[in-house]
Parts: structure tokens; C-alpha cells; sequence
């Protein structure tokens, strides 16, 4: 088999099930499902650092934050411009790299370490009319961003080469305007579809699931949340809030309509891989960087949790060669499991600092030892005035998962315990149950151990 092209396309907060393939009641997405009908869609990957930064720190590196160091979205942009990237990995391999969207690691969009091609811009950027970083050179733009950037991205696959590739495309969709200070303080103004789009679902109604719940309701088993809860009744949480109308359906219309260009671009992809000749030596792979909350726990932009729709990710992957048509894998899978999976496919292998698992075998439908557990963890900030202290670690195994207020209560009292086999919406908190006190005792252990093994070198 030779060395396949790698074309990496994520989503800033795009839920598990926000596109036609994942699940969505009325979003349209044909050229992303045709990843999914064409390849494989992965129902259980997941997020472990489920924030924009250290989540694509993640991906980058193949490492839990805790090994690489971008914690939060606070500005840390000396050490993002140093990060193991596994695209250095890739440049030595041979192949032309490019980044072209969203960086946020860090404020600044200047060029990073890894890439051939760098188009990026500083923060979050802007919808219309943005300023782009071009490799190094800073170029004001007319239109809207994810357009402009669909441009990008089709122009450098169609560029004439003499070597395999590798495209990290980082959408701004389906992420609102937004304003983030150095310190991670957020300013938002709001969800902007293309004008073409604007109108595209109105009407449409997202259904109501049943841990869709009120504060008062969340708290009966959450007790951790009810000094968040009352901080979101100050006047600053609730502007911004509703700037995003959080809470209610425009807000899941707008993402939704947002999504139709992110999903023209993926057509448009398509079709230069088609002229090119090269779709089937290609290696498409499209998630999200972070969940979302449409209500869940009476959460909405609070997408750092460790709750299902906070930390799965949409996942799909494109690659005949390796994968059969309409597979569905089950296995627990991790967002950085893509370093090592590219950096394999490509020739390469990675190196002792990468913690993800190479997915090949996966993709073969190949029965091999598989993990049964990964580590969610999560560092206070302050992008969202009600979220203070609200650090966590959490274990996710097959079945269970166990949450763990780091700095909350006195004696795990507020911690979380849910049996996802009978309670897949998280509601019955298992945390002081005696039946569970052999199941607690061992998420704890896996907990320590999988702590160790983040830091271990």
C-alpha cells in the first residue's frame, strides 16, 4: 500500500450527534455522512480534555494535557508554538504539511513549527470579513470565514505535488463571534450562519431528551452544581447567555444552518480528490474539538464536562483500503489516537511520548487487547463567570463512569458514579450506593492508575 494523503477536518464544538449520520432529527449533512457510509463511524469517541485548547493539544500531540501542558484557553502561546506536533513527525516522513483554520492555542496566528502551508488567524477569529495569518503575513479578506477557508483547502489539494500530504482543517463553525482575552475571559456575540443559510432550518424543533432538566431537578443528584447554578442567575451570566439563546431551539437552528457550509466544503473536498484521482489513497477523518450541551443537566455552553454530550465526539473516518463500507466500531476511542494512526500509516512510529493507540488495527476489524478506560480531566477557569472551582478528574470504562470533584466537598460526597448500561442519561447518581462500593472503589483505582500513566514517562 503506499503512503496515503491525510486530510484531518474538525469542528469547533460539534456535538456527537450533530450531523445527519451521528443522529441529527432534521440537520442535513450528505457529503459528511458519505465519510461515514463510505467508511467507518466510530459511536464512542470522546474527548479528554473536553475544551477548545488542550483539546487540540490533544489531537496535535497524541498526549493528555496533563503531559503537554496547555491546561486551558488561557493564552499560552510561546508554549503552542513548542508542542510535539505530530506534523514535525510527518515533514520528516516526506510529506507536505499544511494547517489552514482555527489554531487557539494561544492568541496569536502566527505560523507554527510542522507545516509547509499555514493559513490561521489570531483567537477565534471573526465570521465575515476576517483577517488571515498567510504563512506569516497578516491579509485582510472579504466574505464569510468558512468559505474562505473551503477556498484554502481546495486550492492546496489541488496544488501540483510530487509527495503525499497532510491537511489539518480547523473550522471556526460552529463556534459563535466570539472575543477571548489573554487571561480566558470570553466575550460573545453570537451564532452567524452564511447569509445563503440563514433561514435554512426555521421552524425545525430539536426533541427534548430526558436529562434535558431543570437546575432544581440537576441538583437532587449533581450537589456539585449548585453554586454554579445560582452564579448563572447573575446579570453577566445570563447576557451572555443570552447572546448564544442558550437554552432554547434558535440556538440549535443556528449551529445547524452554520453546519451547511462546513458541509459544502466536505463536498467540495470530495470532488477535488475526485479530479486529483487520489480520494481512495486519501485518508479522510472528520470529528469535533469538544461537545456541547443542548440542555443536558441544565448545562448549555458549559461543554468542559465530563457528562456524555460534553465529551463524545463525532467521529468518521473514509479510507478504502483499510475500512469496509458502513462499518460501526464500538471500541473506546480517544482523540489522540489520530498522531500515532497517521504517523503509522505514513511509515513512521510514534515515538514513547505519544499516549494515544494507533487505530489501523480498528480499521481491519482486526480483534486485538483494546483499552477499557481512558481519563477525563479538567482545570478550572474563568471564560464562564458562574464556573468557579469546578475542577474535575473522571473515569470512563465501557460501562461506568466515575466523576471527581478535586477541590469540592470533604470526602467524595459530591463526587458522581453512573452505570451507562442502565442509565445512559446519566441521571440516577450512584455515588453513595452500597450496592456500587466494589465498582467505586475500583473506578478509583483506575483513576490512580491512569493519572500515573499520564504523567509517567
Amino acid at each position: 500500500m503506499q503512503r496515503p494523503n491525510f486530510i484531518v477536518i474538525l469542528i469547533d464544538d460539534l456535538r456527537y450527534d450533530e450531523f445527519g449520520a451521528g443522529g441529527h432529527p432534521y440537520l442535513k449533512t450528505p457529503h459528511i455522512d458519505r465519510i461515514a457510509h463510505e467508511g467507518a463511524l466510530f459511536e464512542r469517541a470522546f474527548h479528554t480534555t473536553p475544551i477548545c485548547s488542550p483539546n487540540r493539544a490533544s489531537i496535535m500531540t497524541g498526549q493528555y494535557a496533563t503531559r503537554h501542558g496547555i491546561i486551558d484557553n488561557v493564552a499560552r502561546d510561546a508554549m503552542s508554538h513548542r508542542l510535539a506536533n505530530y506534523h514535525l513527525e510527518l515533514q520528516r516522513l516526506g510529506y507536505e504539511t499544511a494547517h489552514i483554520g482555527k489554531w487557539h492555542m494561544g492568541n496569536d496566528g502566527k505560523p507554527r513549527p510542522g507545516y509547509d502551508r499555514w493559513v490561521s488567524f489570531d483567537g477565534h477569529g471573526r465570521l465575515d470579513d476576517p483577517t488571515l495569518n498567510i504563512d506569516g503575513a497578516y491579509e485582510k479578506k472579504s466574505g464569510y470565514i468558512t468559505d474562505l477557508l473551503n477556498d484554502l483547502a481546495v486550492q492546496f489539494i489541488e496544488k501540483p505535488r510530487a509527495k503525499p500530504f497532510a491537511l489539518f482543517f480547523a473550522h471556526k463553525a460552529v463556534h459563535p463571534d466570539a472575543v477571548q482575552a489573554a487571561d480566558g475571559t470570553l466575550q460573545v456575540n453570537g451564532y452567524r450562519p452564511a447569509e445563503r443559510h440563514k433561514d435554512l432550518y426555521k421552524g425545525c424543533v430539536f426533541p427534548k431528551y430526558p436529562n434535558m432538566l431543570s437546575p432544581a431537578q440537576v441538583v437532587k443528584q449533581k450537589p456539585a452544581w449548585a453554586d454554579a447554578f445560582e452564579l448563572k442567575k447573575s446579570d453577566k451570566s445570563k447576557a451572555l447567555l443570552e447572546s448564544l439563546h442558550a437554552g432554547n431551539e434558535e440556538e440549535i437552528r443556528l449551529r445547524a444552518a452554520m453546519m451547511a457550509s462546513v458541509d459544502e466544503g466536505v463536498g467540495r473536498i470530495f470532488a477535488a480528490l475526485e479530479r486529483k484521482k487520489q480520494l481512495d489513497d486519501t485518508v479522510l477523518i472528520f470529528l469535533g474539538d469538544n461537545g456541547y450541551f443542548f440542555g443536558e443537566h441544565g448545562l448549555g455552553p458549559e461543554r468542559r464536562f465530563a457528562y456524555e454530550a460534553g465529551i463524545r465526539s463525532p467521529f468518521v473516518v473514509r479510507f478504502p483500503p483499510l475500512i469496509k463500507k458502513n462499518s460501526r466500531i464500538k471500541d473506546l476511542i480517544i482523540c489522540q489516537d489520530i498522531a500515532p494512526t497517521l504517523i503509522e500509516l505514513a511509515g513512521g512510529r510514534p515515538g514513547p511520548q505519544v499516549q494515544g493507540k494507533s487505530l489501523t488495527a480498528l480499521f481491519k476489524g482486526k480483534k486485538q487487547p483494546w483499552r477499557k478506560s481512558f481519563l477525563v480531566e479538567y482545570w478550572a477557569e474563568q471564560a464562564l463567570p458562574w464556573l468557579v472551582g469546578m475542577s474535575y478528574k473522571a473515569v470512563r470504562t465501557d460501562r461506568y463512569k466515575l466523576v471527581h470533584w478535586v477541590n469540592r466537598g470533604r470526602a467524595g460526597e459530591l463526587d458522581e458514579l453512573y452505570d451507562l448500561e442502565r442509565d445512559r442519561w446519566e441521571l440516577k447518581n450512584l455515588i453513595t450506593s452500597k450496592k456500587h462500593a466494589s465498582v467505586r472503589a475500583d473506578l478509583k483505582r483506575e483513576m490512580r492508575r491512569l493519572l500515573g500513566d499520564a504523567t509517567a514517562i
